[in-house]
């Protein structure tokens, strides 16, 4: 990455307009004592980000021959690059979907996947950013991505998969009854990175405004400007492979990620603001689990906040990442060790945000010339 340190940055993207209802004041967010970059000359003029998550499933089994799901493996990944040394940051899932939106490292709780949804207890912070505690729902000073995004007027959405209501949450401090599906619902909270952190959920109306079912996906592709500047999108825990069988008799596994996936993604790509200027991320949270792979790339090896990375590794093992865009050139790969914090990193630097917790971590890389690799600054 020599080459993408010694290109000179250029000005910030120009802002958008903050997702909001009508009337609703937006929350004050916590800003980051560090200075606010501009955007490096190797980051393209991105305007529009696409987050897909799937569930535990290592590189091997999503990106190998013989994958069970096809249109991802081989006809999707044909059109981008394939990261094939990008890593999970934890086990359980939890913690991993909180790193790509926040940069904060597990603590048990987290690692246990949050069967309580319990208020974070802080008996203080650590740098980078590290909240130091138990529990997993954030406090309101906790930054975020969401936070960033709202504070320099740029738009943000979670869209979630069978989520029976926006921004639905356990009651805090109670036991999360989302933890298993069931036969009509397959919405998990624990794969809802949002929910974790006051500063969006004790706004309820601006949680409601951004944190929303899959279904509004589709009108908001339908012009650039409804789309936001972050679309992260979580299938349900049929749709995204965690289950097999699934709870509705659906197959799960990678089959069912086969289905969805050649539903959902070609609306992404054929929409104004993808085609015009927009990048597309499929991951993983984590592989198949910590006896299977607990492995990790860079960065951190352990969490400020817990002990237990020493018991399950100090990753969530390889998974692999496909990047889509103009901006990339079909059918190729990169070897750069990358994981979840790497992405968060990543898109605070498309947009010309202070990277936040272990997104700062000096092992961390951000995508370089490797991800956008089509000869576009040219």
């Amino acid at each position: 990455m020599i080459l993408k340190r010694l290109l000179a940055p250029v000005g910030l993207l120009v802002l958008g307009l903050a997702l909001s209802p009508a009337g609703a004041a937006l929350p004050r967010h916590a800003v980051p004592s560090v200075r606010t970059p501009a955007t490096a000359a190797y980051v393209p003029p991105i305007r529009h980000v696409f987050v897909i998550n799937i569930e535990n499933k290592g590189y091997d089994e999503t990106w190998g021959a013989g994958s069970a799901a096809p249109y991802l493996a081989t006809r999707l990944r044909r059109q981008g690059v394939l990261l094939n040394a990008y890593y999970g940051t934890a086990h359980n899932s939890q913690p991993n979907y909180v790193a790509q939106i926040s940069g904060q490292g597990p603590n048990p709780d987290m690692q246990a996947d949050c069967q309580t949804y319990s208020t974070f207890v802080r008996v203080g912070t650590v740098d980078p950013d590290q909240a130091v505690g138990s529990g997993c729902v954030f406090p309101a000073d906790v930054p975020t991505l969401p936070g960033q995004l709202t504070d320099q007027g740029l738009t943000w959405r979670g869209y979630m998969d069978d989520m029976e209501r926006p921004c639905q949450h356990p009651e805090r401090d109670t036991p999360d009854p989302t933890q298993r599906a069931t036969a009509d619902h397959n919405y998990a909270a624990r794969h809802n990175p949002f929910v974790y952190f006051r500063s969006i959920t004790d706004h309820p109306a601006y949680c409601k405004a951004h944190v929303v079912k899959l279904g509004r996906l589709t009108d908001d592709l339908e012009r650039a400007r409804t789309t936001p500047n972050l679309v992260y999108i979580t299938p349900d825990l049929c749709d995204d492979g965690h289950d097999a069988p699934c709870a509705d008799g659906r197959p799960g596994g990678l089959r069912s990620v086969n289905a969805w996936m050649r539903k959902w993604v070609p609306r992404i790509l054929q929409a104004p603001a993808f085609r015009r200027n927009g990048v597309l991320v499929i991951t993983a949270d984590e592989s198949d689990g910590p006896q299977t792979d607990a492995t990790a790339c860079c960065g951190p090896e352990t969490s400020a906040n817990s002990p237990m990375p020493g018991i399950f590794g100090p990753g969530g093992g390889r998974i692999g990442a496909l990047v889509v865009s103009r901006y990339v050139t079909p059918g190729t790969w990169s070897t750069t060790p990358y994981n979840h914090y790497s992405l968060l990193g990543s898109i605070e630097e498309i947009f010309g945000l202070p990277r936040l917790g272990y997104a700062r971590d000096p092992g961390v890389e951000t995508f370089g010339l490797d991800v956008y690799n089509s000869g576009w600054e040219q």
